[in-house]
């Protein structure tokens, strides 16, 4: 993940002019050559706004896209971008398009948590419902910050006929503090895609996700700032539990004992709070 993130910064001052926000536009097939790896298949910038570049790649043998987003915010500190996006309770009231966001087990050892998520998509399409495993990690030793979520199947949510299960999505976020944890100002690579079970032709989910994934950002950042504010409280996750640079992402090998929450799992008034 450090990697990677340096990787991005190093291609974000590359294609940056003379100040932060003013950018240089060097011809396509050079700049896919900048953000490709060693090896990778190359990838299309579709969108490049002043807080954030948007990439993608076609998935190979599917009818899908990789998308990445690489974003810079100097109005919110690290900390509080990590935890809102990580209280699933905060977000059922900044996002309007959360039907259900629940934490279905919990890990205490590790911090991985299932989670259940029902999402509004647009009409006339029906709503999609997601089951994912995420597992977070605070690495302060390389000053980096990782959220990472894959869909998984679990027995206490069975499909529901009146929503579209995704089973595949896959979403990785590092961020990187431009000083420290608490102070405003950070960079964070996004690398994210699903297949949204969709008889609609792959330009369109691209129209789709090219257009809904900076209004959820806005959103989030949004959320992010009213935290700061304190106008909400918002669980601190950094303090919640021990992290270290050991988090990972396997699926159902994140939750081994998990904590049912019909068996005691913490509510949000026994958790800590910042």
């Amino acid at each position: 993940s450090a990697q990677e993130m340096k990787h991005m910064e190093n291609i974000s001052a590359m294609l940056r002019g003379g100040s932060p926000d003013e950018y240089q536009h060097p011809d396509p097939t050079s700049e896919r050559d900048a953000v490709r790896a060693p090896g990778e298949q190359p990838w299309e910038m579709i969108m490049d706004k002043k807080h954030f570049k948007l990439w993608r790649r076609p998935i190979e043998g599917t009818h899908l896209y990789q998308y990445r987003v690489f974003g810079t915010y100097t109005d919110v500190t690290p900390r509080q971008f990590f935890n809102v996006q990580l209280d699933t309770e905060y977000r059922k009231k900044w996002d309007s398009l959360v039907i259900k966001l629940d934490v279905i087990e919990r890990d205490l050892a590790t911090g991985s948590e299932v989670i259940h998520w029902v999402t509004h998509f647009p009409y006339p399409m029906y709503s999609r419902d997601y089951v994912y495993v995420r597992r977070y990690s605070v690495d302060k030793e390389n000053n980096l910050m990782v959220l990472v979520s894959r869909a998984v199947e679990h027995p206490s949510v069975p499909e529901d006929p009146e929503y579209v299960r995704v089973r595949t999505y896959e979403s990785q976020m590092v961020i990187r503090p431009h000083k420290t944890f608490d102070e405003n100002g950070f960079d964070y690579l996004l690398t994210y895609s699903d297949n949204p079970q969709t008889v609609f032709p792959r330009y369109c989910v691209s129209w789709m996700v090219s257009s809904g994934m900076p209004d959820f950002l806005e959103k989030l950042h949004t959320a992010a700032l009213k935290a700061k504010k304190l106008e909400l409280e918002v669980r601190d996750y950094m303090a919640a539990k021990p992290l270290d640079g050991s988090g990972g992402g396997e699926g159902k090998a994140g939750v081994p004992a998990a904590e049912h929450k019909s068996e005691g799992s913490c509510s949000p008034a026994q958790l800590d709070y910042a």
